[in-house]
């Protein structure tokens, strides 16, 4: 039976009321960036195991350590293929991680 596809825009470690979620810290960011993305798929009828590719976006080759031990946290299967890109900047200074993905529903 094939799946829908779903697009998700670049989520940010932002509460449900446009807080930032850890000021300073990767790994707080990037638990928050993993809720935001479970809830856009929960609200699609799915999960993080449907992701099938995500594309990481870090202000900082620092925080690849700290992403990735948290990343390792939230796939329960396999992890989906991804991609890591530094950047100068994201939408608000405060950010530190930006995460887009692609699911199959």
């Amino acid at each position: 039976k094939p799946g829908r596809l779903l697009f998700i825009a670049g989520q940010t470690a932002s509460d449900q009321d446009g807080n930032v979620v850890g000021k300073g810290d990767i790994e707080a960011q990037t638990h928050q960036v993993f809720r935001n993305l479970a809830a856009v798929l929960k609200e699609a009828g799915g999960s993080l195991d449907n992701l099938v590719m995500t594309t990481t976006y870090i202000t900082d080759i620092q925080h690849r350590e700290g992403y990735n031990r948290v990343r390792t946290q939230y796939y329960k299967k396999t992890a989906p293929t991804s991609t890591l890109v530094v950047i100068k900047g994201l939408a608000r200074e405060e950010y530190m991680i930006e995460i887009a993905g692609i699911a199959v529903i």
